[in-house]
């Protein structure tokens, strides 16, 4: 009994999650933006943890009638998407002509990464720009680029989510784990006192912490040429 209400406390730990963006959501309509990137933190840090929660739980072995990936995609994509999106438009992030459609941009291209069957793959990667949207719009927002700049990367980042590039999974990478999770944690930490010091955050934290999404980038792209390397090696012999 206490195993199956164990996992039932993970799944809704899980859909917290969901509570966290709707709050965030409030916040934004009140143009409380700090309050709304450590909502968007919070959230961050519950979808980074309920994976080994459940892992740790057996709630697939538990409860196998319940679809906590299902629970987990859905309330990813209204705080990967839907929320920061809207925070990039009522924080005035965009061309004010064009707003709407390029907020709107990221929302379907992200329609269509979260339902791909191969989102997550096999082999514990995304498949495509895995639409971190929140830390897109608190980049935007804290170092105040250009809106014209902004439109861009929207535009960029938008189309990368149908480029076929694995990016690492940094809690359940198959290689440098320990390393990017260590990483992770150090660039949160940067990114929790950049949000702090709003609205004036310290311009040398900002950018000394784009080393890690830099990082992030490069060894993603270099397991996946690593991979097709050794795909095409196997196929001469």
């Amino acid at each position: 009994m206490a195993k199956f209400v164990l996992a039932w406390l993970v799944h809704l730990y899980t859909a917290f999650g969901a509570v966290i963006g709707f709050l965030t959501i409030l916040a934004i309509d009140q143009a409380a933006f700090r309050d709304a990137l450590f909502l968007m933190s919070l959230a961050v840090v519950i979808d980074a943890t309920d994976g080994a929660f459940a892992r740790a739980a057996r709630v697939k072995e538990i409860i196998p009638w319940f679809d906590g990936e299902l629970l987990d995609a859905i309330v990813d994509y209204f705080n990967y998407a839907v929320v920061p999106c809207f925070f990039m438009l009522r924080a005035n992030l965009l061309p004010g002509q064009d707003a709407l459609w390029l907020a709107a941009l990221p929302l379907l291209a992200s329609a269509y990464g979260f339902c791909q069957r191969d989102a997550k793959t096999a082999d514990h990667f995304f498949l495509g720009f895995p639409s971190y949207w929140n830390i897109v719009a608190f980049y935007l927002y804290g170092l105040r680029t250009p809106a014209w700049i902004n439109a861009f990367a929207l535009i960029a980042l938008s189309i990368l989510i149908f480029v076929p590039i694995k990016y690492i999974y940094p809690s359940r990478s198959p290689r440098f784990r320990v390393q990017s999770i260590v990483l992770g944690a150090l660039w949160g930490v940067a990114i929790l006192y950049a949000i702090y010091r709003l609205p004036e955050p310290p311009r040398a934290i900002l950018f000394a912490s784009l080393l890690y999404p830099a990082y992030y980038t490069a060894l993603s792209l270099w397991l996946q040429i690593q991979g097709l390397g050794i795909h095409e090696s196997h196929e001469v012999k």
